[in-house]
């Protein structure tokens, strides 16, 4: 197989094989030689020097031996054990830098049902990145690309998808990348925020109503199920919907109908369903307040997101790609020492909360090279005034305090954060990095708890 691959007549031959794949795609012999590629590979890697051996993990990890001998897992060495297709993600070295790549290996039978060799196809996963790109959900820790595995082999089927985990996590992040990701990418994505809404709010944002459907409906209004035709339609925080709406939304579900208020039209809808939400959804069927039904219509495959407590090592990426994020206009730099303080303590409010951090400590800094001792005065501001700064800085990373669950530490982040702006939820909202229903929805279960 070796003397395949110094052959330029026979390079080309093979490549050829590969043009009827619609993505980048090599040709690798069972000693990970590469032997050929299509020319989508050579548009979204670069050409391969074919004049000397090339090796598979040469070339996309910078690697000296197989995946599997370097840490990884290799789904080469998986296909040659199976005997058929297999599937990992993979981080590759390309051009624009490290990437998250859906690697697929197809083992090649000769008639006798020999092996010849493997067809690996590689695939990018859109709004995602393994490097610092503003805009982008970013990470490389083992949990981050666990939950990503999913995302991409959930991006092309059109199979309902529950996305559990804490705020702050990102899930409004992955159920983009789902979208972008899957065959109705070139359609709406529309995104309801269910926390805050009453029944007749729901039911009219959701299915619209016509005119004069109540006081107040002058015109007619479409809903959102009518312009997500096609598309992708994400219902964010599905465990707030009113248990009095959660009927009709079932029958949207099960039947793909529905009737504008105050209409007797039934119209047809077409969407993939993403949801998601902070609470225990399960929780709330046993205790009656989320329908039976309708958990097991949209819990088809559920995706949790890890908290920024399971993924710190992703830390320095996510400081890079917030710090582009929050000041485009200046480049914010980060000191080894800073980053060690933001390892250390305890996110209750997950990336968002590191969000708000890093905001303050631009605005804080007096040059593009963020201290320590900047970080440290930016957590304190999370703590009573009336502490002092080197007990808030200790309780602001968790030193010599008892330990507190985290939904407690978010609802005392709130309340310190009321007192201090004088009960502004319009002020204590942004600088939670959360909207205003959210806020109140917040504010009503701290209440309820005592």
């Amino acid at each position: 197989m070796s003397t395949i691959a110094t052959d330029r007549s026979m390079t080309s031959e093979l490549s050829s094989m590969l043009e009827i794949y619609d993505c980048p795609a090599i040709l690798v012999s069972s000693n990970y030689e590469i032997l050929g590629w299509n020319k989508h590979y050579i548009a979204q890697y670069g050409e391969i020097d074919h004049q000397n051996t090339q090796h598979c993990f040469s070339v996309s990890h910078g690697y000296t031996v197989p995946c599997d001998q370097a840490g990884e897992a290799c789904p080469l060495a998986a296909a040659q054990e199976s005997g058929h297709k297999e599937r990992v993600l993979h981080v590759h070295q390309t051009p624009r830098g490290n990437e998250h790549v859906d690697v697929e290996m197809l083992p090649i039978f000769d008639k006798k049902g020999e092996l010849l060799y493997f067809v690996e196809l590689l695939r990018d996963i859109p709004t995602v990145g393994a490097a610092e790109k503003s805009g982008k959900m970013v990470g490389a820790s083992r949990s981050f690309n666990h939950m990503l595995s999913k995302v991409a082999r959930l991006s092309e089927s059109d199979a309902s998808v529950l996305l559990l985990g804490e705020s702050g996590t990102g899930k409004e992040l992955v159920a983009t990348a789902l979208h972008c990701g899957s065959l109705r990418k070139n359609k709406p994505l529309v995104t309801v925020e269910c926390s805050g809404l009453t029944d007749s709010l729901f039911e009219s944002e959701l299915f619209g109503h016509v005119r004069g459907a109540f006081t107040g409906a002058h015109s007619r209004r479409e809903g959102l199920v009518e312009s997500v035709n096609g598309g992708t339609l994400f219902l964010d925080e599905i465990g707030d919907v009113p248990l009095s709406m959660q009927v009709k939304l079932l029958r949207l579900l099960e039947t793909g109908t529905y009737r504008p208020v105050g209409s007797t039209e039934v119209k047809r809808a077409d969407f993939r369903l993403v949801c998601a939400t902070h609470k225990n959804i399960w929780q709330m069927v046993e205790e009656g307040s989320f329908r039976r039904d309708l958990y097991f219509r949209v819990n088809v495959f559920p995706i949790k997101l890890p908290a920024l407590s399971e993924r710190l090592e992703d830390i320095p990426l996510l400081v890079g790609t917030l710090l582009k994020s929050l000041r485009a206009d200046k480049d914010f730099f980060l000191t080894d020492s800073a980053i060690q303080v933001l390892k250390a303590h305890t996110y209750s409010g997950n990336i968002r909360e590191l969000k708000n951090i890093l905001n303050r400590a631009t605005v804080l800094s007096d040059t593009n090279v963020i201290e320590s001792v900047t970080i440290e005065e930016c957590l304190a501001m999370d703590i009573s005034p009336d502490t002092s700064i080197e007990a808030a800085k200790a309780q602001a990373l968790n030193l010599n305090t008892p330990w507190m669950d985290l939904k407690t530490a978010e609802q005392k982040y709130i309340e310190q954060l009321m007192d201090a702006h004088a009960g502004d939820k319009d002020a204590v909202a942004g600088i939670c990095g959360i909207s205003l229903r959210s806020l109140y929805r917040k504010l009503e279960e701290a209440q309820a708890e005592r």
